[in-house]
């Protein structure tokens, strides 16, 4: 099977038995948005959404943010992982918001990584969601099953698989794709024991067809 071949394959399950997928975390607005993405970070999105309510009414806007400080913010997000780093890193990037961009949050990538708190995943995720740009976010679902799968040739960083999965999607595609492998590998191709007889895609995986279709049909 060629890399054209598997890509069109995949893609066309997603689009036939996946044509609504969407970020999980709850918000109404990309400041929102910005927050629970930066609190996701090595947490689950159902802890997040926990603890978000909270703290967008405490700071429904950059402006309320901006005048606080992370240990006001704090108690807040203290259940989620590295809490006091994402306190500070929640008031410097409502204060950069503020002080530099008046307040908007920015739909372009690179201006989105000025933030504190903001990496290149972040900056894809809200640019993708709500600006609706063609950026893909790599996190550690979407880099362990495009692995897996075979749409990336054993990448050894996130952005080699960013770049090589912009290269190979089409890019109107790519803000919905990022949510098929991410849903996909959250649900079906897990990180301990992937549930390869539940897959839609096993035809088109590298792990299935060399090593994962022995295993599942014992």
């Amino acid at each position: 099977m060629t890399t054209k071949e598997r890509y069109e394959g995949v893609i066309r399950w997603f689009q036939e038995n996946r044509p609504v997928a969407e970020t999980e975390l709850h918000y109404h607005d990309p400041f929102q948005l910005l927050i629970a993405v930066i609190l996701s970070a090595q947490c689950t999105d159902k802890r997040v959404n926990m603890v978000t309510p909270a703290l967008f009414e405490a700071y429904p806007t950059p402006q309320a943010l901006a005048l606080a400080t992370p240990e006001e913010v704090f108690p807040y997000i203290k259940s989620v992982s590295y809490p006091n780093n994402k306190s500070k890193h929640l008031v410097g990037m409502a204060r950069t918001l503020v002080e530099e961009f008046g307040g908007i949050v920015p739909s372009e990538v690179n201006e989105l990584q000025k933030l504190p708190g903001v990496g290149r995943k972040t900056a894809n995720v809200v640019a993708s969601v709500v600006f609706h740009k063609e950026a893909m976010a790599v996190d550690t679902h979407v880099f362990r099953v495009s692995n897996r799968i075979g749409l990336t040739n054993n990448s050894k960083t996130p952005l080699e698989t960013e770049k090589t999965l912009v290269k190979n999607i089409p890019g109107p595609l790519l803000p919905i794709a990022h949510h098929w492998l991410i849903l996909h590998g959250r649900y079906v191709c897990t990180a301990r024991k992937p549930n390869c007889l539940e897959c839609g895609i096993r035809q088109y995986c590298k792990f299935y067809n060399r090593s994962g279709k022995a295993a599942t049909e014992e």
